[in-house]
């Protein structure tokens, strides 16, 4: 008969990722997080940059929406070099991925855009955060594969962290109803809970 083996993470990290109290600590982490990429899907999508925050109206030619201009001009720089020593990008597959890029999947632009944007307001808000963290560390990933460091590794390390305080990142914003509605692949929230209906008992035969 097999003996079933209980092994109880150490108590700080039990208390950082899924304690209430530890909450404020990932509203401080996402909301700067959430922040920097809304800021880089705005400007992307107006058009707009030198890293200002302008809710201007209105996309000029720069917008990732008209244009695949900035995106090309993305991947053009990270291939220059590609299979060489010290290059930016060190991974065939990756170089033709951004080959790809350039051509046609360049239709890509306006959704790297609008996903940055919503990313970062998903954070902010606390919704979905473990999602938008998981989709933020993918791109911050494919960033650095690209060999633009700058701050996709702390980006990277935060995002994760994120996905792994999925139960109370975001109790402090609207995943802490949220969550409990919908529930989780493996557990159904209280929205698609049936309540079960008394069975009416069988009348006694005279």
């Amino acid at each position: 008969m097999s003996e079933t083996i209980a092994l109880e993470e150490p108590k700080p990290f039990k208390w950082l990722f899924t304690s209430k109290s530890a909450s404020a600590i990932w509203l401080v982490a996402r909301v700067w997080l959430g922040y920097q990429w809304l800021h880089a899907g705005w400007e992307k999508i107006t058009g707009t940059g030198g890293g200002t925050f302008t809710w201007k109206l209105g996309f000029t030619e720069e917008s990732w929406l008209r244009t695949t201009a900035g995106l090309k001009g993305f991947a053009g720089f990270a291939l220059k070099g590609a299979g060489g020593e010290h290059a930016a990008v060190n991974y065939g597959w990756y170089a033709a991925f951004l080959r790809w890029v350039e051509g046609p999947g360049s239709w890509m632009a306006p959704v790297i855009a609008v996903g940055e944007f919503l990313i970062g307001a998903a954070l902010i808000l606390g919704l979905f955060t473990a999602i938008a963290a998981f989709f933020g560390g993918v791109l911050s990933m494919s960033f650095g594969l690209a060999g633009v460091a700058g701050v996709n590794p702390v980006f990277f390390v935060l995002e994760v962290l994120i996905v792994l305080a999925w139960r109370n990142a975001g109790y402090l914003g609207l995943d802490r109803y949220v969550l409990p509605a919908l529930g989780t692949p493996w557990q159904r929230g209280t929205l698609f809970q049936r309540q079960r209906r008394p069975i009416p008992a069988a009348p006694i035969a005279a």
